[in-house]
């Protein structure tokens, strides 16, 4: 304990140059941006920005996206609570409680204390992030190639269990991502596969013009497709946190960061989950139930320190298994995996520090969001009045530079533009984008393992099964999917589900 202790001091001195702290609030400003901008979403942040970060050193890169990250999730509040929309996904709940605050005349406050429950909430998540990750870490060490595999498929099927209403379509999701990772030379004999004949195939796909399609061309699609909605700003009161605010609420707030943090382990689950789910315990075990959708504090306060504690949360899984936790979460690991950090179980042996790197970066990121929500949010409002036919080709500008930039192809423009049309498409079929991301990131893992795990066995299958960790793995992936069937769901439901009191409503 002491020993990491003094490690985040080194992390937190080792950012205190000038150059870090102007990026720190440089990055930080440009991710409230983009979440208070409705369309632009948090994971489209990150993967525009890692094309801008290719040329930097792996720590202020990774600093500029952490940076990025988390101040998206804050801005989205903002637009959800003066204009009804949700800047991101996961700032959706806040619009419930947080606009008719706004209605009230209460706008200043509503922002105050989502502005505190952003900031409490990452703090929470970082602590568990600081505490569970050496620990999960030193656990999965444990793990071998056997595990690896069944380990990727599990966060390719709970990806796409748990986002949408169609488990099946998640998973067909899921595929398609895995078989995009399966393009190009194999690893061991470099034969090629499913590249018909094409050079350009050979060596894969870019993960990073593919994520910057399937989020950043695909979103500026959808929001073309949108029509406008005139927005309409009134004034608002002081945005100053009021004290009694975090003291009458204190409950709520450790509630929805530990849930928020939880939602953010599980892969695939993403910040929109655990402000609903955040918010949903609030409202169960709240003394004002009547108050919900009609301007909670409580309420309000849940969603925003749930979706902020999934921040750090998603960030655990990465460092310590290679399994992101949310959308933005794998766009973050992609980048590690360019600038040359390795996320997994090793990174405990290999880069120690490099946890405690991260930390001390989410710290530097929440007291930038604590600095823009409290001093500049009449300027960043102001953000919200630039028309779409300003923003979206500055937008596909920097789809089409930051793809071409990584490797001077042009091939790459097209990877962007395809998996844009994919994206669009997939949503518009209602399919979500979540598990073709995982599918990308963790298809190489798969393989990786499932190809060196037949090795190690010379050919059996047996090993996949029988080793304890396997089978506690394959045999949860097998529930899972089971408990998904209609047939088994209506089974479920008449051995345990409650028949009605006679005379009851």
């Amino acid at each position: 304990m002491f020993d990491g202790l003094i490690a985040f001091g080194h992390s937190l001195a080792s950012f205190m140059d000038p150059m870090s702290i102007g990026l720190i609030l440089l990055s930080t400003l440009v991710g409230v941006i983009i979440g208070a901008l409705p369309g632009l979403t948090a994971t489209m942040g990150v993967a525009l920005m890692t094309t801008m970060t290719i040329k930097m050193p792996s720590g202020q890169a990774l600093l500029v996206l952490i940076c990025t990250y988390v101040g998206a999730i804050y801005g989205g509040s903002r637009s959800a609570i003066l204009l009804n929309i949700p800047g991101t996904p996961a700032s959706a709940a806040a619009c419930i409680d947080g606009h008719q605050l706004a209605k009230q005349g209460l706008a200043g406050r509503a922002m105050g204390i989502a502005t505190t429950g952003s900031v409490l909430g990452t703090l929470i998540g970082m602590f568990f992030l600081a505490l569970f990750t050496p620990v999960l870490g030193n656990l999965a060490l444990k793990f071998g190639a056997y595990e690896f595999f069944w380990l990727a498929l599990f966060g390719v099927i709970i990806a796409g269990t748990l986002t949408g209403n169609d488990p099946l379509k998640g998973w067909i999701a899921g595929l398609i991502g895995i078989f995009t990772a399966c393009i190009g030379q194999e690893s061991i004999y470099a034969y090629d596969r499913f590249t018909f004949g094409d050079r350009n195939l050979a060596g894969g796909l870019q993960l990073v013009p593919a994520l910057v399609g399937a989020f950043g061309f695909a979103e500026l699609l959808a929001t073309v497709r949108e029509k406008p909605v005139p927005v309409k700003l009134n004034p608002f009161d002081s945005v100053i946190p009021k004290l009694r605010d975090v003291t009458q609420y204190w409950r709520t707030i450790l509630r929805s960061g530990v849930i928020g943090t939880f939602m953010g382990i599980l892969p695939g689950v993403g910040e929109d989950v655990a402000a609903w789910s955040s918010y949903a315990a609030a409202r169960r075990v709240s003394k004002e139930k009547e108050k919900f959708g009609k301007g909670s504090i409580d309420g309000l306060m849940a969603a925003e320190t749930g979706d902020n504690a999934c921040v750090p949360g998603a960030v655990i899984p990465v460092l310590t298994l290679a399994i992101p936790g949310s959308a933005p979460a794998a766009v973050l690991m992609a980048a590690m995996l360019i600038h040359g950090v390795r996320p997994g179980p090793m990174i405990m042996i290999e880069a120690p520090t490099f946890v405690y790197d991260v930390v001390a970066m989410m710290l530097f990121a929440t007291l930038g969001i604590l600095l823009y929500g409290l001093t500049l949010t009449n300027l960043l409002i102001k953000v919200l009045m630039v028309p779409k036919s300003i923003i979206i080709p500055i937008i596909f500008v920097l789809c089409v530079v930051g793809s071409y930039a990584i490797s001077q192809r042009l091939f790459d423009v097209y990877v962007m533009l395809g998996f844009g049309v994919l994206g669009y498409v997939l949503r518009r079929m209602k399919y979500p984008v979540a598990p073709l991301v995982l599918g990308m990131v963790l298809g190489d893992l798969m393989e990786k393992g499932f190809r060196r795990g037949l090795v190690l066995s010379d050919g059996a299958l047996t090993p996949f099964f029988t080793r304890p960790i396997s089978a506690v793995i394959w045999i949860t992936i097998v529930l899972v999917i089971a408990i998904k069937i209609p047939f088994v769901q209506r089974m479920i439901a008449t051995r345990f589900g409650r028949r009605p009191q006679a005379g009851g409503a």
